[in-house]
């Protein structure tokens, strides 16, 4: 096989970032009774799916739509300054495919053939059983991102392969005909995301079928082999490249956050201040200024984040380091607690303006909020992971 990057075909960015405001723009129409109804309607994921965005991760022996990781990146970004969860969606509709890819060939030939949406809960919490040459999964998992609208789930569980020494990390891919969506989404934010829980109870899962991700975390090769080395997405960390979008997704809201801002403040008279313009205030003039810095700043670290994935894809660098890891972990916490901050300081500061339920700018803070408690973005945890690495310790399991 080729052990060079694959010279990728010539992709028409303008389309496709046209599309991504096409995506954005409907799914902003529906943004506050998507938040009332805890998700989305079906049209948004119709229109991710039209827009191909899906096929964006995909190899390119499956269809996929060869595209640099900035265009990826831009992809996200733009729509989530219309609307955070069609954002979160577009970006975990592609992602997980990246799972699917690593799997063994058949189960690859089976789910990737298709045209299909896959979502996913990688934490380890199922139970496996043998059942002579497959297995049965048990379970009830949550916050699965995408599961209204998908064709497959890759659940994880610990458990014990043919070929290993012990339990081990897997995820498990389970067609919708074999999994019951768990009506629970109910949160601050990221609520028009529709991300309910799964409930598997005793489904047969082949081998084939199963993906052995703590071997994929360690040796940086899909399962089976059979695979083009010269395609991009085999080439790059798998850990690194999967949680790519989620600092892109809150700096597309901040994007939303602080053209509200400028906005809002350009015409507000404040009555108990004489009727004096805001614009013309210090402290707003000052803020608006710092938060737009931050925002420069979180762009520089979500350009070297990528620039890191290309060297490596350039390289075919697979298996990285736990301080070269960590470092990423860290600019993820970096970026998200930053668009955090800003969201909740731009809100604080337009005051009665912005707090009424459902206005944009309190529903992009309730959704950067949300970005910022999942476990991969949680800021004290990657700064952690990236400080005693920086000591030569071990750095996180996982991120």
């Amino acid at each position: 096989m080729a052990k060079t990057l694959t010279k990728q075909a010539r992709v028409d960015v303008a389309t496709l970032l046209a599309r991504a405001e096409e995506v954005g723009k409907l799914a902003e129409a529906e943004a506050f009774a998507g938040d009332k109804n805890a998700r989305l309607s079906d049209n948004i994921a119709k229109a991710i799916r039209d827009a191909e965005f899906h096929k964006l991760m995909k190899p390119q022996r499956f269809g996929g739509i060869p595209c640099d990781l900035h265009t990826y990146a831009e992809i996200i970004r733009t729509v989530a300054r219309y609307n955070i969860p069609a954002a979160w969606l577009t970006y975990f509709y592609s992602a997980h495919d990246i799972w699917a890819a690593n799997l063994p060939p058949e189960g690859r030939e089976e789910i990737l053939g298709g045209d299909v949406l896959l979502a996913d809960v990688v934490a380890p919490i199922g139970r496996v059983e043998k059942d002579g040459d497959g297995y049965r999964l048990y379970g009830q998992w949550n916050f699965c991102s995408g599961v209204l609208w998908a064709d497959w789930v890759g659940l994880g569980a610990m458990m014990e392969l043919p070929d290993g020494d012990g339990p081990e990390y897997c995820v498990l891919a389970v067609p919708k005909s074999d999994y019951t969506i768990v009506d629970n989404w109910d949160t601050l934010g990221l609520r028009g995301s529709g991300s309910n829980g799964v409930r598997v109870d005793g489904a047969y899962v082949p081998l084939h079928r199963i993906l052995p991700a703590g071997r994929l975390l360690s040796t940086g090769k899909p399962a089976g082999g059979d695979y083009d080395e010269a395609d991009p997405i085999y080439r790059m960390p798998f850990m690194p490249l999967f949680l790519l979008g989620f600092p892109v997704v809150a700096l597309g809201g901040v994007d939303r956050i602080l053209a509200l801002f400028h906005e809002r403040t350009e015409r507000r008279v404040r009555v108990f201040k004489g009727g004096s313009k805001e614009k013309e205030s210090s402290g707003s003039q000052r803020l608006y200024a710092e938060m737009t810095m931050q925002q420069k700043a979180s762009e520089g670290l979500i350009r070297r984040y990528i620039e890191q994935l290309e060297r490596w894809q350039e390289e075919g660098k697979t298996v990285v380091s736990d301080v070269e890891r960590e470092e990423l972990f860290a600019l993820r916490g970096q970026v998200v607690k930053t668009a955090a901050n800003i969201a909740v300081n731009a809100m604080l500061t337009l005051g009665g303006t912005a707090i009424f339920k459902g206005d944009p700018v309190e529903l992009f803070t309730r959704d950067i909020l949300a970005v910022a408690a999942h476990p991969n973005s949680l800021y004290e945890d990657s700064m952690a992971a990236y400080g005693r690495t920086l000591f030569g310790l071990k750095g996180d399991p996982v991120w």
